[in-house]
């Protein structure tokens, strides 16, 4: 039986070194990759699902969220969580695809999708959804992200699931929309891209900050600020994996299995033991989630054993 072949291949751009890292010093005590994407080829010899996890597993983590930005990587994430249990997912269409959906006259029909997959056993959250003005920056197109991500939003609200935002150049319409359409009970900014003043919105309203390795690049001293600002209550940690390795492997590809460097680093920046702010975490997590074996998995057979490769 092959493994499941990946949904889509990360452009490697002008990046140098394409290998994975070697793997950090196993936790004492493991947390979970609340955000990453295994559907996603990367690097020179590309790690399969099965392997991702199993690096992770082997140096404390204890299990992931698997997050979709269309409909096809929502429904591997959905599939595949069905019968993996290291794995809840988070279904939805990124900002920017929404965009290009839009102009397409295929935006409804993909929202429509991703609202049968929210009702999907072990599907936790609706994710990555949001505003992303960087990438993003014609007036119908922006408009297309809001219509999306309220859509999104009471998506989340109707099956009592998480919210993961994907938020870049855009904390004060994201803001404006939690409020104008009422936030979902468990709202995370993930991949935290704030300074202190979002820190201080989300704390007032009880919004979970998710840090990635974003966190440990020398000049993001406004993240680090708004770490130091955020409630350990609130606090969740990830690696949006394969993207934004922590220092010392910026620019390589990124697994969770490389998660313990962005807590560590996290630990020692708030002179904290980082056993105490992994249980931290882990309730924070939970509380967000669920806990991962709170539904069975199906099987423990491959759904995508005889699909061939997409693209």
């Amino acid at each position: 039986m092959t493994e499941p072949q990946h949904v889509r291949q990360r452009d490697q751009g002008e990046r140098k070194d394409l290998s994975y890292p070697p793997a950090p010093e196993s936790l004492v005590v493991g947390v979970y990759d609340n955000h990453t994407h295994l559907e996603i080829a990367d690097g020179v010899e590309p790690l399969t699902y099965r392997e991702q996890l199993d690096r992770a597993s082997a140096v404390g983590i204890r299990g992931i969220v698997q997050v979709g930005t269309d409909v096809a990587t929502s429904t591997w994430g959905a599939e595949m969580a069905a019968v993996e249990p290291r794995m809840l997912a988070a279904v939805a269409v990124h900002p920017n695809e929404t965009a290009v959906l839009e102009q397409r006259g295929e935006l409804d029909a993909a929202l429509e999708a991703i609202a049968a997959l929210a009702t999907r056993p072990r599907v936790r959250a609706v994710g990555e959804t949001g505003l992303d003005y960087f990438r993003t920056t014609d007036p119908a197109g922006r408009a297309a992200q809001l219509r999306a991500f309220e859509a999104h939003i009471e998506i989340a609200k109707k099956n009592n699931l998480a919210l993961q935002i994907h938020d870049r150049d855009a904390h004060d319409d994201v803001v404006a929309t939690l409020r104008r359409v009422g936030a979902p009970e468990r709202t995370v900014f993930h991949c935290f891209s704030g300074g202190e003043e979002l820190a201080e919105i989300c704390t007032q309203n009880g919004w979970y900050m998710s840090f990635a390795g974003t966190v440990t690049f020398k000049n993001a001293v406004t993240l680090r600020e708004a770490l130091e600002r955020a409630p350990r209550s609130l606090l969740l940690v990830e690696t949006d994996a394969p993207f934004l390795t922590p220092v010392p492997y910026r620019g390589r590809p990124n697994a969770p299995y490389l998660l313990p460097h962005t807590l560590r680093f996290m630990a020692s920046h708030l002179g904290t033991d980082v056993t105490m702010l992994a249980s931290q975490i882990n309730s924070n997590t939970e509380s967000v989630y669920g806990r991962w074996d709170d539904e069975p998995v199906t099987s423990q057979s491959n759904p995508f054993a005889d699909q061939p490769p997409q693209s």
